[in-house]
């Protein structure tokens, strides 16, 4: 298959193309404030494939590629079926051969695993149940923008072992910083990827105990798109696991809190958090624009 670079988890890039990365959103937010035109994609064009639908990453891929004079194409679940109407290995070669990128957001992480293996254009996660990477390129440059590096740092994972938790533990490994995981029983992340980041990740029960002197304190719905049968046995589950005024306490004076969103207010995040002057959740979601444009300049270049 063809030498194109793909970005299916943040373990494809090196650290220092990672860190790249990040400097270079900054400087694309930068321009883009100051009104300077850029324009690298002129003529080319995203797929963008959705089987979960989303408002952040849609947007953000659309208004990136329309920035650098490039295009993006929609397609939702009924227009394309990956895997159903056509084998997914097909669907990689028909569109390599039409469109210059693709971004995919699923389900199964294999689907884009098997994509980006016949696709001879980049192939980007923008989410599947197992890995967030683009969430956490905004994440890290949320941080980075304003507290400058974050290696040596502590983040605390507070809930759900989901994708955006094993996002967070490859990036542990990736920036070199500390994570602690705050998970209830039965809710860990996946032991292979936990495993993989050695010392740098500890797990426990105990929310506050996870929160003592975080840097950063982040959390997720407790129940995913997709989940929502198992809401009641989930709410029982993550019951004190919010992160409120007494869990931001237990970190540094000055912590940021994080969130993907969309957030429930009053189940994993208390309104007085997430609406607080601790949480930087909003600039976090303008970022996710910012750092994938540092992504497709990189990729489509």
């Amino acid at each position: 298959m063809s030498g194109a670079r793909h970005f299916l988890t943040l373990l494809d890039f090196t650290s220092g193309e990672l860190e790249g990365l990040i400097a270079r959103a900054i400087e694309l937010k930068e321009m883009h404030k100051a009104g300077q035109r850029h324009e690298p994609l002129r003529g080319k064009v995203l797929g963008m494939i959705f089987e979960k639908s989303s408002t952040r990453t849609r947007v953000s891929f659309e208004v990136g590629m329309a920035h650098f004079g490039g295009q993006a194409i929609f397609l939702s679940a009924r227009d394309t079926q990956l895997g159903r109407g056509e084998p997914i290995e097909d669907s990689a070669r028909v569109l390599s051969e039409m469109v210059d990128g693709v971004m995919i957001r699923t389900f199964e992480h294999e689907k884009v695993e098997r994509f980006a293996a016949y696709s001879t254009v980049p192939v980007i996660n923008a989410l599947t149940d197992m890995y967030h990477p683009c969430q956490l390129l905004a994440d890290v440059q949320t941080w980075v923008e304003a507290r400058g590096p974050i290696r040596g740092r502590t983040v605390a994972w507070i809930g759900d072992g989901n994708n955006m938790c094993h996002s967070w533990i490859n990036a542990a490994r990736q920036f070199d910083f500390r994570l602690n995981i705050a998970s209830p029983e039965g809710f860990d992340p996946d032991p292979s990827v936990l495993d993989a980041a050695g010392d740098r990740v500890t797990l426990t029960r105990d929310p506050h105990e996870a929160a003592e002197d975080a840097d950063i304190v982040t959390t997720d719905v407790w129940t995913s798109m997709g989940q929502e049968e198992e809401q009641k046995r989930r709410l029982e589950a993550f019951r004190g696991y919010q992160v409120d005024a007494a869990l931001m306490a237990q970190a540094r004076p000055d912590a940021m809190f994080m969130h993907c969103l969309p957030a429930h207010r009053g189940e994993e995040v208390a309104a007085e958090v997430i609406d607080g002057p601790q949480s930087v959740v909003w600039t976090e979601a303008g970022n996710r624009l910012h750092a994938q444009k540092a992504l497709l300049e990189f990729l489509m270049g």
